[in-house]
């Protein structure tokens, strides 16, 4: 009995564990799916964010590795991100390609170019992880961290990055629904012409939607590199951005419905490493956040095709 309440005990703890990790493997994708919801309301299915959130966290690697400052190195996230985002403005909003094929081809791009510059740069093949790499202040709150439950948050499992997720959040459900830009975001998606014809050009509001999604896709990005991470491996963004559209997809916009999207991801993130201390292989453990996407998918397909009821007063004619 003594030895089961022992067991029982450390595994408990380990679960209460799983706060932390659910919490931090949910802020890039979060970070993504915001951008994401941005360009969902401006009329633009945005499927360039894995491209985005590569090509920020190697951004961020290399300003933080000249310059020995995180705070440039975030800002070099962000650069990094713009460069596909530019791109994807310009065939997408400017010369009307096709959305999707573009951002295919940005995506495939990127790993390919992030692979170049790392090996052309630091002469290195598959990752590149320096000892004095500047990296985000993790977060530790000495009066927080013994709250029961939570308090696990701020023991320093997570940054300061993870902060300006729950920051971005709530600043993008304010901008979306209480301002003059959320209000002509959304009419560039649900209604172009009448957009147009009060004088806002359309073109520009996608655009600034597609830009302001490359800077917390570059947040993103800087997050995987220096700030959960320390350094940049070849594809690091390891399928995020894919997530990322999936949660905007599911959530139809939603802030709301985007943070237990992103949450369940970070959930199964966490849970397939704490199964690989209970002897499950990595490799199938890996696939947790991937299967936990398609059966998110699968309840909402089957949510979608569900019949609905019809009201009393049309089936009475009234």
């Amino acid at each position: 009995m003594t030895l089961l309440a022992v067991d029982l005990g450390t595994l408990g703890t380990r679960i209460q564990g799983l706060l932390p990790g659910m919490v931090s493997g949910a802020t890039p994708v979060l970070l993504a799916a915001l951008g994401g919801s941005l360009t969902f309301y401006a009329g633009i299915f945005n499927i360039a964010m894995e491209g985005m959130l590569l090509s920020g966290a190697l951004g961020a690697v290399l300003a933080a590795d000249a310059s020995h400052s995180w705070m440039l190195g975030l800002a070099g996230g962000v650069g990094g991100a713009m460069i596909p985002a530019l791109i994807y403005v310009l065939f997408v909003v400017a010369l009307h390609t096709d959305e999707f094929v573009t951002g295919i081809a940005l995506n495939l791009g990127s790993v390919g170019a992030t692979t170049f510059l790392l090996r052309r740069i630091f002469s290195v093949s598959g990752s590149y992880n320096p000892s004095d790499l500047a990296q985000v202040p993790r977060l530790v709150v000495p009066r927080l961290r013994r709250i029961p439950g939570i308090g696990g948050l701020f023991r320093g499992d997570l940054n300061w990055l993870d902060v300006v997720a729950v920051v971005a959040l709530l600043a993008t459900g304010w901008v979306l629904t209480r301002t003059r830009a959320g209000l002509r975001l959304r009419a560039a998606g649900y209604d172009a012409a009448s957009l147009q014809a009060s004088g806002v050009s359309t073109a520009r509001v996608r655009a600034g939607s597609v830009l302001w999604c490359a800077v917390l896709c570059g947040l993103g990005g800087a997050w995987l590199s220096i700030g959960y991470g320390k350094g940049f491996g070849e594809n690091m963004s390891n399928g995020r951005g894919w997530i990322a559209l999936v949660a905007v997809i599911l959530a139809r916009g939603r802030t709301a419905a985007i943070v237990g999207a992103a949450l369940l991801f970070g959930l199964a993130d966490a849970a397939g490493l704490f199964s690989q201390e209970y002897g499950v292989p990595s490799q199938l453990s890996s696939m947790l956040p991937y299967l936990a996407t398609l059966v998110a998918l699968f309840v909402a397909a089957r949510r979608a095709r569900r019949p609905r009821p019809v009201p009393a007063s049309a089936m009475t004619g009234r």
